[in-house]
């Protein structure tokens, strides 16, 4: 039976990304992209960067780690790991040349010092940097391509599993200092990234950190008996949770809130590993049922994932370099657009043959057979 509360976890996380991609975008707090904020003065609303950066895509891998375990038990190793690499890796490498090159040129263009540089190069160098340029969120997808892989060299070690099966016995009590693994990935992150290397990169990716929730979701939190103890515990996890939450956000509001001090500090690990727990037993406990808006968004999500950050780094270029809109405009046209703009052009890509292959990962849609 299909677990519908992680297809609809997974797609209300995804909403989520693309509501803190706006926010993002003209934050003031230091954070690495966007294109800045109004003024130096306070902007009460980046208060949703510090609301959601600390869980929701540890929440996204950890979904993704369950999702693998359930998909290995129905299919072969090797049909699973080529229909990864179409879904993942082939809209990270291929499709930056298709259509996230475009991601790449706002993002040259937001970086001022950056497109003098550039205005001396061929057109066709250009477009390279450009498309390389144009990752933006897809380093969710590319981390995940990788976890893929190393997930079938870590089966081979438990062949039998054992590991498994003992993971499945955990009481709540074990499942939450769980988040002690949280907190050390967070001390893997390169605590002093050197300029001019590839430091920041790997902070951005945090292959070792986000290694740890995939593998937590496939190995725990993929057992129906661990699942129901969050579930019955969803109440306390999330009052923990806002109380960790609102102390940090009390504590550290206008800090840079994705430096590896702050992510690594023991109040932010705490209260991300409790929303982690508590959203996962609110939706086991309240939203295991499915309707036909969340089948659609169940269908979507992962292609607004892929093609929302072009909307937000276009429109959000264009709104604070070419207009005199007071920023609660911007705000307001730029939320509006994500979620309707963004939809539209998935509607249009599905559609295309080759294109959907190269952007989406998505394969042609099996031809209908006569009754």
């Amino acid at each position: 039976m299909r677990k519908h509360w992680i297809d609809n976890l997974r797609w209300v996380t995804v909403l989520l990304v693309l509501f803190y991609h706006v926010i993002y975008f003209y934050n003031n707090k230091g954070v690495f992209g966007g294109i800045g904020g109004f003024g130096d003065g306070p902007q009460y609303q980046d208060v949703v960067m510090y609301i959601l950066y600390p869980w929701f895509m540890p929440l996204l891998f950890l979904l993704a780690g369950m999702s693998a375990r359930y998909a290995l038990e129905k299919y072969d190793a090797k049909p699973w790991f080529k229909a990864r690499t179409r879904k993942l890796l082939v809209p990270a490498t291929i499709g930056l040349f298709v259509f996230q090159w475009m991601v790449g040129y706002f993002n040259t263009a937001v970086a001022a010092a950056n497109t003098e540089s550039f205005a001396g190069m061929p057109g066709v160098a250009k477009y390279f940097m450009y498309a390389l340029s144009g990752t933006g969120p897809l380093w969710f997808i590319q981390d995940l391509w990788l976890f893929s892989l190393l997930l079938l060299l870590i089966r081979k070690l438990d062949p039998k599993n054992r590991f498994h099966q003992w993971c499945g016995k955990l009481s709540i009590v074990w499942i939450i200092l769980l988040g002690i693994l949280f907190w050390a990935g967070e001390q893997l992150i390169i605590q002093n990234p050197r300029p001019e290397s590839a430091d920041g990169l790997y902070n951005l990716y945090k292959p070792l950190f986000y290694l740890v929730p995939f593998l937590m979701g496939y190995f725990v939190f993929s057992h129906e008996d661990v699942q129901e103890k969050v579930g019955n515990a969803w109440i306390p996890l999330l009052a923990c949770a806002v109380v960790a939450g609102g102390v940090l956000i009390g504590t550290t509001f206008g800090q840079d809130n994705t430096t590896p001090q702050y992510l690594g500090s023991p109040l932010n690990c705490l209260y991300g590993w409790l929303m982690c727990l508590g959203m996962m037993g609110w939706f086991k406990a309240r939203f295991n049922r499915t309707s036909a808006f969340a089948t659609y968004m169940t269908k979507c999500s992962f292609g607004l994932y892929i093609l929302h950050y072009a909307v937000v780094a276009s429109l959000g270029y264009m709104l604070k370099v070419y207009t005199q809109l007071p920023p609660w405009a911007m705000y307001v046209i730029l939320t509006v657009a994500v979620f309707t703009i963004t939809p539209l052009l998935y509607e249009i890509i599905r559609r295309i043959p080759f294109i959907r292959w190269c952007v989406l990962g998505e394969k042609r849609p099996a031809a209908k057979t006569s009754a």
